[in-house]
Parts: structure tokens; sequence; C-alpha cells
């Protein structure tokens, strides 16, 4: 909370006037004004800025469901899964076919920050794919490969590929992947600085390797381990912030 005195009602009207065009979110049902009469019959007014109070969460979306609480064609929502406050919204998305770490807050600052390119904050995906990768194809995702976006051709930025351990510590997927007996399967870490739509999936089929299943696992420093699909976490502000954007730790 953040408070002041002031002996001028016309000095408050000021500062208030200031405050509503540097931090129009701090004005309103958040801003208390009030005030009292000292012994020579001065007035003094108090105007008291308080923190909104915003709610953070953290999910893991399971596959095959939306990333909305408003429901579609008969699909699987949020809703069905999670009961948040009613001006609580996801913050971007993950496709209907993919799985893992989806952050739910009312909070638009978060927003802002994360979906708008300017900030390429880090997001890691582990990525089951048909076939045994090689590492000539994990060095072209790292370069940037061609993809379409918007029916135009797009290059990746730069980003992190890794193969992983054939046995992650990670839930079995409902329903399971289809296997082909006839070929194996790998999988990678991708860690990208960019969301262009499906852009992991269109990734991996690039440099010949389709993707069978997509779990989001980090944005940030904030991370899914030790989730079961449809579990749900609450943060306080400064640790949901010091997750997503501090990069020191």
């Amino acid at each position: 909370m953040i408070a002041k005195k002031y002996r001028s009602a016309e000095m408050l009207a000021i500062t208030v006037f200031h405050c509503m065009l540097i931090m129009p979110f701090f004005i309103s049902p958040l801003l208390r004004l009030s005030f009292m009469l000292c012994s020579d019959d001065q007035s003094i007014y108090t105007i008291s800025c308080m923190q909104p109070l915003f709610h953070y969460y953290s999910v893991y979306k399971p596959f095959q469901v939306l990333s909305q609480f408003s429901s579609e064609e008969g699909k699987k929502t949020l809703g069905d899964f999670f009961r948040v406050e009613k001006e609580v919204y996801p913050v971007g998305r993950l496709d209907h076919d993919s799985e893992g770490l989806l952050l739910l807050t009312d909070d638009k600052a978060i927003n802002h920050r994360l979906l708008h390119p300017r900030w390429e904050h880090e997001r890691e995906y582990w990525v089951q794919v048909e076939g045994a990768i090689e590492e000539k194809a994990l060095y072209a995702l790292e370069k940037g490969v061609v993809i379409s976006v918007n029916g135009k051709q797009y290059k990746t930025k730069p980003c992190k590929a890794r193969r992983l351990s054939a046995t992650l510590p990670m839930p079995e997927r409902n329903p399971p992947i289809r296997f082909r007996q006839s070929i194996p399967t790998s999988w990678i870490s991708l860690v990208l600085s960019e969301g262009k739509n499906r852009q992991v999936r269109k990734m991996t089929a690039a440099v010949g390797f389709p993707t069978l299943r997509l779990i989001r696992y980090r944005i940030g420093r904030l991370t899914i381990e030790g989730f079961a699909p449809g579990e749900m976490r609450e943060w306080k502000r400064d640790a949901f912030y010091k997750l997503l954007f501090d990069k020191q730790g």
C-alpha cells in the first residue's frame, strides 16, 4: 500500500489525476480517499493506493481440452477441470491436441509481458517425434527452419534443441499415442522465444520427424514438474512474477 497526506484538496486532485494517467489500473475501486480534521481545523487528505488483488494459477491442461472456458462443439474445456474466479482467463493458448503448462490470471500485465513479441521469453516444449531423430535435424531446428505462417513462408528464430531421455517423468497420455512397431520414436526438448500457430509441429515436420505428442513443460522458470493432467496450483503474485520474469533465479 502507498499512502501520502496532503493539506490541500487541490493538490490531492492533481495527484489523483496524475495517478490516473500513469497507473490507471490502480484507480477505482482500489483507490481509497479519506480526510480528518486537525486541531487547527485544517483538513488533511489522505490518499492510499493498494496493490490490485489479482489471481494467479498454473495448470496442466490435459490432451484434447480447449484452452478456454466456453464450450464449443461439445469439446471439453478448462471449465470441466478448473474452478476459478469469473474474471480469470488463460494467458495465450495450447492447441486442443497439445497438453501441459497453461497460465490463468486476471492480471492483464501478464498477458502483455508474455504475449508481446518484444519480450522474447522462453517456452520449453517436450516433443515426442516419429523416428530416431538425428543430430543434423536438431542442428537445423536450432538454426531455424522455414514453415508456413498465415499462408506465407516464415523462417523460425534460432532456438535450443536437444535430445531427451526415452523415459521421461511425465504421466501417460489418455488416450495414448498410436505407435507403429516398425518405426521408433524420440523425445526432444525445444526452447523457443516465439509462438506462431502450431509452430512446434510445423518445425519437426520440416526436418522430417512428425510430432506425435506435444507437452509445454516450462514458461520462464515456471514448470509442470510433478503435475498430473488436470492439476492446478495457485500462486502469490511475487512468486509468480519471479518464476516467469526473473531469469537469474
